[in-house]
């Protein structure tokens, strides 16, 4: 069995130079020639602040929402929007505040908005004695982030154990769609299973994934159990298709098998689990690497981590039956540097991937690259150099508004972390 990154001890790191990406994704002449500009950008968001979230909204805007920490105590949750063609980022808003929050460097708040104009946004909340037992407070806005609806916990209150790893989705105009990772069959066992990190699961019952859809009123009107047995802590993923939404995941298996798996719904059923490929990947703990994906019609492409063939990888496959079924995988990069912690967006008809990869000098190094919609006539560059170490550097994301990618992430200056930013043009 491969022995995971995720699972043993730091060590220096072996370096494949002619790995970093596959033959077929060499950059050509002609992109060599063009090569992408990158321009630093300055964020509202103050030192300390990370975990970003960055999304896209209906009307061309973006959405940033970070947690930064409060005089003395306690976390805040904030955002701020760039209207499409603005010029600069709008004042801060505070979303919510708490003394009792659950904060980690993956399972992260998200922000998202509606074709209505309503603003939704979740963060995780402590619920009992155990550091892990935390669950995920939603809240709405019907005022563009003036005022916020009172939380309410997604899962039945007074359930044990962890809950998150949160994808949001439009269901409807006014309807909103989340699916998230659920523990309440892990802790009906008893079994916790997390190591000190709260990250590394291995025997026992398994996580699962569930989805519910909410109202205007944010009321819950439909709740469904997707899969009973899941990683137990790698980020989900939506996207919407013609013939309904598909949320993946990474599955867990028989013989801790842990590959990228893919449901669908059509308003009414959600499809079985199955698998985007049998990568085959055991692993017996969770590598905190999920899989993301977007569609366009019927279209839909899918990227994620692996170290099935005992070296990391990240794959890429494309589907156009609606995730019904995929064509074969191809490489996107691979090496002992991979760092993986994907990023996905569809954008002026290309696919741009971001990652994270492990520089020589135990720094990290933040890639983008833009393929056509086959996965072909890769372009590559490197958009930034991150001081952070390790967990610190969190998941960089990405989004395209105003023909260009943007990212935020996180990076270290010293021993406080702050948000950073980049626009990247492809010429």
């Amino acid at each position: 069995m491969p022995v995971s990154r995720w699972s043993r001890s730091i060590m220096p790191m072996l370096f494949i130079a002619l790995a970093a990406c596959s033959p077929e994704d060499a950059p050509s002449s002609a992109a060599s020639a063009s090569a992408p500009l990158v321009e630093p950008l300055r964020l509202p968001s103050p030192p300390g602040a990370a975990q970003p979230d960055l999304v896209s909204t209906p009307n061309g805007a973006l959405l940033l929402s970070w947690i930064e920490p409060m005089d003395g105590a306690g976390h805040r949750l904030r955002f701020s929007r760039r209207p499409a063609q603005a010029a600069d980022w709008e004042a801060p808003r505070t979303i919510a505040e708490g003394a009792t929050w659950f904060v980690n460097w993956a399972d992260t708040p998200h922000v998202y908005a509606l074709p209505d104009g309503s603003l939704w946004a979740h963060w995780l909340r402590s619920t009992g004695p155990s550091r892990m037992d935390y669950g995920i407070d939603l809240v709405r806005s019907a005022d563009g982030g003036a005022t916020w609806s009172a939380p309410q916990l997604v899962h039945p209150a007074g359930t044990p154990g962890d809950h998150g790893f949160v994808t949001f989705w439009p269901q409807a105009r006014d309807r909103l769609g989340i699916a998230w990772l659920d523990s309440r069959q892990k802790a009906a066992s008893g079994h916790a299973g997390h190591d000190a990190d709260g990250h590394d699961h291995a025997g026992g019952a398994a996580m699962m994934l569930r989805a519910a859809t909410y109202d205007a009123q944010a009321k819950q009107v439909g709740e469904w159990p997707l899969d009973t047995s899941t990683c137990d802590c790698c980020t989900t993923s939506s996207a919407v298709t013609d013939r309904g939404v598909v949320v993946v995941y990474r599955g867990r298996g028989d013989g801790e098998i842990r590959d990228t798996r893919i449901v669908r719904f059509d308003g009414q059923r959600w499809t079985p689990p199955r698998d985007v490929h049998a990568d085959g990947w055991q692993i017996a703990g969770c590598p905190v690497n999920g899989p993301m994906a977007v569609a366009d019609g019927a279209t839909v492409w899918v990227a994620w981590y692996t170290e099935a063939g005992g070296m990391p990888e990240l794959r890429a496959a494309r589907s156009d039956d609606a995730g019904d079924t995929f064509g074969t995988p191809v490489t996107l990069a691979k090496g002992m540097q991979v760092l993986g912690r994907l990023g996905l967006v569809h954008g002026d008809g290309h696919l741009l991937v971001s990652w994270l990869e492990q520089a020589q000098d135990e720094r990290q190094t933040l890639v983008l690259g833009r393929y056509d919609p086959a996965w072909g006539g890769a372009q590559r560059v490197e958009v930034a150099t991150l001081s952070a170490r390790g967990r610190a550097s969190g998941i960089p994301r990405l989004q395209w508004h105003d023909g260009a990618a943007w990212l935020a992430w996180t990076d270290v200056a010293g021993e406080t972390p702050r948000l950073q930013s980049a626009r990247v043009v492809f010429r």
